[in-house]
């Protein structure tokens, strides 16, 4: 399988070094799956990437099943977030998503896709998916994420024995690009390189209510799961599903 993002090396770094988003989101999203919890529901994770709001989840007494795109993401989530039901390997939009009574995503794993017709889609997805009086809880890049950061900007983190490199640009109104060169320190002190280029794909999020709610799902668009800040542009997706 092509592993576009999140190769091994990407990975690691991300698990170990960029776990803030989810620490941030979580306190919210249990808020909103409480009465999920309580019934005992099927909650899936679509982007769960190394297991980082997975474990939250878990902890809270969740059944949950972890999904993601990148193999490398899930053989670090098999050991760091045990206790899920179940970890699959799912690649949006056309692989079916489990039936589910909340189906939660941060990071936005949606702008992921390679144009808005796939994110289209996958929201389309997510609403059959869900079961009658199910939650979901998603976030997404609206175009003015992309418009906050117009401008290129390189930024670098180094780690004992791991190094990150990223710059980013947003060279049409609709695409944030961050190329991101990726460094592993072997067992004998050498380097290994490995460079990624992650594209992430704006929508216009005002129209996203519409279209779910022609599939049964009633959501609004905000700026937060709860009180945490989420960066310009990231916009959430919480709603339910009718009866």
């Amino acid at each position: 399988m092509n592993e576009p993002y999140y190769r091994p090396a990407l990975a690691r770094i991300h698990h170990e070094g960029f776990g803030f988003h989810a620490d941030d989101c979580a306190p919210g999203i249990l808020r909103l799956l409480e009465p999920v919890r309580a019934s005992g529901g099927l909650v899936v994770e679509l982007g769960s990437g190394s297991g980082l709001l997975t474990r939250y989840l878990v902890d809270a007494g969740h059944r949950v099943v972890a999904t993601d795109a990148s193999p490398a993401m899930l053989e670090i989530a098999a050991t760091y977030a045990t206790g899920v039901s179940d970890i699959k390997l799912l690649v949006l939009p056309d692989e079916l998503i489990p039936e589910a009574d909340a189906i939660v995503s941060v990071g936005h794993v949606l702008s992921y896709l390679s144009d808005e017709d796939s994110i289209t889609r996958a929201l389309v997805a997510i609403a059959k998916a869900l079961r009658p009086g199910g939650v979901v809880a998603i976030d997404i890049c609206d175009f003015a994420y992309a418009a906050a950061r117009r401008e290129p900007a390189t930024k670098a983190w180094r780690h004992d024995d791991w190094a990150l490199i990223t710059d980013t640009s947003s060279p049409f109104p609709d695409r944030f690009v961050r190329d991101m060169t990726a460094f592993m320190r072997d067992g004998d002190g050498s380097w290994r390189r490995d460079d990624e280029r992650h594209d992430n794909v704006m929508v216009d999020t005002s129209t996203i209510p519409e279209l779910m709610a022609a599939h049964g799902v009633d959501v609004v668009i905000g700026d937060s799961f709860g009180d945490e800040e989420l960066p310009t542009g990231l916009k959430t997706v919480i709603g339910t599903k009718r009866p």
